[in-house]
């Protein structure tokens, strides 16, 4: 137990800029308070005493009380993990988080249904869950992913990749290993998608428009020109643009940013 009290008190100091020294950690941390009484609670969960499983729920409970982190005594958690800031964490029974993982704030491993057994989520190594995350079931994250704030995970995610939205989308970074801390880094896949159906709509626009001016001029018995050509972009299409973060986009053709995510 003292092995991992210190590989969780080394894993702070190394991803918590904020963090000044030791003393301030064991008095000032409610994620490492709660992961000190955890791995008692543990214990006497498994242990066969009589009594001893109850003694160690509620020690969970005077936990969940003192440093708002609710912690099932049941789950199995590795050494340094790092829980920042931790109001609002919840972890299940059957939740099993490998070696330096980090959860903040309003990070839920749940479970889904009222079946007996494994139900909640397995967390490789290094895996890092933003804020207000969900990851539901009983799923397993591979090593070295990152989930994104906000984000539901429902199903299974292979090492070193990226998770975003709800439900959770997965981008993979096979073979690359990710900072933990890089969150501005997170790619917006709704916004891929979106630019990706502008794209679409103002091709579809032009095409639209280049063939209305072709019956014109041949319902005027002209002969076909260059005003064949017709201009889409909107200024709904511009809105759209800004609000995706592309400054107004380009012009005419194409209304997109090249589409897709970055990785």
């Amino acid at each position: 137990m003292l092995k991992a009290l210190r590989a969780d008190l080394a894993i702070i100091k190394e991803r918590d800029p904020a963090a000044r020294g030791t003393l301030e950690i064991l008095l000032c941390y409610p994620g490492f308070h709660a992961l000190c009484l955890h791995r008692i609670s543990h214990r006497l969960w498994r242990s066969r005493l009589p009594l001893a499983p109850l003694a160690g729920r509620a020690l969970s409970q005077v936990s969940r009380l003192l440093t708002g982190v609710e912690i099932h005594p049941g789950a199995r958690i590795g050494e340094g993990v790092f829980i920042d800031h931790g109001m609002g964490v919840v972890i299940g029974e059957t939740a099993v988080i490998a070696n330096r993982c980090l959860l903040y704030q309003g990070v839920t491993l749940g479970g889904t249904g009222k079946a007996h057994g494994k139900r909640h989520p397995t967390l490789l190594e290094n895996v890092v869950v933003g804020a207000g995350a969900k990851v539901l079931g009983a799923i397993t994250v591979g090593a070295n992913t990152r989930i994104g704030a906000g984000s539901v995970l429902l199903r299974d995610v292979a090492a070193d990749s990226t998770v975003v939205g709800i439900p959770g989308r997965v981008i993979h970074q096979s073979g690359v290993r990710i900072d933990p801390l890089a969150h501005s880094a997170l790619p917006d896949a709704e916004a891929g998608v979106i630019r990706n159906l502008m794209e679409r709509i103002d091709s579809l626009e032009n095409e639209l428009a280049r063939t209305q001016a072709c019956l014109r001029e041949l319902a005027a018995g002209r002969p076909l020109m260059e005003t064949c050509r017709g201009e889409s972009q909107s200024l709904k299409d511009r809105e759209i643009l800004e609000f995706l973060g592309d400054g107004g986009g380009g012009t005419g053709g194409s209304s997109g940013s090249g589409g897709g995510s970055q990785a």
